[in-house]
């Protein structure tokens, strides 16, 4: 039995029965569930079962650690046609311009419909929204609140309003682990592992018509991120294994000013958001010199990799560990109203912005690759959705634009919703299941550090043959070495080493730097052989396959049809 067709978990010791599983609640998991709650029956129906499982309680969801905002296309002197524009920059050709199209047409109807639900956004003395900028943007578009606690006044509303739901259900501290194939072929049911919830303590599953992955990122697979310690790539690994198409995830985005907090810190790192730099501030080495002048048109808002190379850039010129932020110019009010949150981290930390310069270097932040999906989130397998940070809709390309991730969760969450309710029929049979319930050797908890040391040594920012080679041996080595003892942090270990090799199988074929994705050995953009997406699939004999796909830019966008979801 190979590794694709084995699962982590055993037999399920309970059962529930619902019309469709939302996994995760953030941002996206949690407005496709309202979604789906609040679309009106049809006569004589009672509506759609909805449930909600999340990996914590349901307010812990990733979009509360997201400090800059949300953009749109929200102000007077802004189009859709220039966030176009920028997004598509900012992605370095392999975007999906109907993706893109989509999210820049119905992000400013999504976002007021946020603020409909009770997200209290800041606003101008006027009432105007107060909008801001960051790197790879031409114009103020990003919506804040709290200042820089954007994220979590959003889940605050969505959380609120899901408790508020009579429709919703939900199961909390449930970590997914396998996805089940009925009999016909679809997705039928997603295993859990639930801890302290009574009747549904331990293994269980949750039959369903349709089963939406919503469960953020991978950034635990390296040793410093800005990822919670929850983001182990469950979703992802667990659709590798269901036989799911994962695409582009070669393109891990390091967010460039990630407070430094000495070369043996490790786990989640905090971050020094984006609109610091929108604000005015600027980055400098440790002679003072402000090294982005030169480098972009942008200089220090440039897209994220960009500016993340050049600081890595100089930090290997200068031998010096790290780079500097300098907000002084801020003063200690501006700090204390737009930035209270960073404020509070940095002075608890033995750091006063106001009058010192802040250490910053990269660290892993965000996927721009994913579970490949269509316009309306369904994956490569019958039945699966996925949305948010585990999916790639080919919004992002190979850089996320700033603020871009917030809104593609709430627009695509908007269009899942829909297309399910176009399909699933209230209180319809459920698939039988059609799977043998054989389980995997497990990867022992410790591994976890062992991939995360691996990957960051070999498989970070820098990437060259010579340590990808390394990556992928380690790895490999590492998975040779099974466990049989099944808990939760084995389960996530192994869920990391699998999202470690598929990332490392990616960078390794693609031969040219792109975005997020830096090969030292290939240093140019190579638009000839790589302006495309690698897809990747976990194969009978539990290796990763992947297959290049090229893709041509759409020279009218004006001709684009897309399937608008209104509000």
């Amino acid at each position: 039995m190979s590794l694709a067709q084995r699962l982590l978990a055993p037999a399920p010791g309970w059962i529930v029965e619902t019309d469709v599983v939302v996994v995760g609640s953030g941002i996206a998991g949690l407005t496709t569930a309202l979604r789906l709650a609040e679309a009106t029956p049809a006569p004589g129906s009672a509506g759609l079962r909805v449930l909600v499982v999340t990996k914590d309680v349901l307010a812990a969801g990733s979009t509360r650690w997201a400090q800059g905002g949300i953009a749109a296309a929200l102000g007077p002197d802004d189009t859709a046609a220039e966030h176009r524009s920028d997004t598509l920059i900012a992605g370095v050709g392999i975007c999906d311009e109907q993706a893109v199209q989509v999210l820049v047409d119905e992000g400013p109807a999504a976002v007021n419909e946020l603020i409909e639900l009770g997200t209290r956004f800041d606003r101008l003395g006027d009432g105007t929204l107060s909008l801001t900028r960051e790197g790879g943007h031409h114009k103020d578009r990003i919506a804040h609140a709290g200042g820089d606690a954007t994220g979590a006044e959003i889940e605050r509303a969505l959380v609120a309003a899901v408790i508020d739901s009579p429709g919703i259900d939900v199961i909390e501290h449930a970590l997914v682990l396998d996805l089940l194939p009925a009999a016909s072929g679809e997705i039928g049911a997603v295993t859990l592992h639930v801890m302290g919830e009574g009747q549904r303590d331990g293994v269980g599953a949750v039959r369903a018509r349709a089963i939406v992955l919503a469960t953020g990122g991978v950034g635990q697979v390296y040793s410093a991120t800005t990822n919670p310690a929850v983001s182990t790539g469950d979703g992802v690994a667990a659709a590798l294994r269901a036989g799911a198409v994962v695409r582009d995830l070669e393109f891990i985005q390091f967010h460039p000013t990630v407070l430094w907090l000495g070369g043996a810190s490790s786990g989640q790192q905090p971050l020094v958001s984006e609109a610091v730099r929108g604000e005015g501030a600027f980055l400098v080495d440790g002679a003072g010199v402000r090294f982005m002048q030169g480098q972009h048109e942008l200089a220090d808002l440039a897209p994220r990799d960009v500016v993340a190379k050049a600081i890595l850039r100089r930090m290997f010129e200068t031998g010096e560990p790290n780079m500097w932020l300098d907000a002084r110019d801020f003063g200690a009010e501006k700090w204390r109203v737009r930035f209270p949150t960073i404020l509070a981290t940095l002075n608890a930390l033995g750091i006063d912005p106001v009058s010192e310069l802040i250490p910053v270097a990269p660290a892993a932040h965000y996927a721009s690759g994913g579970i490949a999906t269509d316009l309306h989130g369904r994956s490569s397998v019958a039945g699966l959705y996925a949305c948010g940070e585990a999916a790639c809709t080919g919004v992002h390309g190979a850089n996320r634009l700033a603020s871009n991730s917030l809104l593609e969760g709430l627009v695509f969450g908007r269009r899942i919703a829909a297309d399910v309710l176009a399909q699933v029929l209230p209180g319809a049979p459920l698939p039988e299941l059609g799977v043998d319930l054989r389980t995997m050797g497990l990867a022992a908890a410790g591994v976890r550090l062992l991939v995360q040391e691996e990957m960051s040594a070999d498989a970070g920012v820098l990437r060259d043959a010579a340590g990808l080679s390394r990556a992928a041996t380690t790895l490999q080595k590492l998975a040779a070495q099974r466990s049989n003892d099944p808990r939760t942090e084995s389960w996530e270990a192994t869920n990391l080493l699998t999202v470690a090799t598929a990332l490392v199988a990616a960078a390794s074929r693609r031969h040219e730097t792109r975005g997020s994705h830096w090969r030292e050995d290939h240093p140019d953009r190579d638009d000839a052989d790589w302006r495309g997406h690698l897809d990747l699939r976990l194969g009978p004999d539990g290796m990763i396959s992947s297959d290049y796909r090229p893709i041509n830019p759409i020279a009218d966008p004006s001709a684009l049809t897309t399937e608008a979801v209104t509000s």
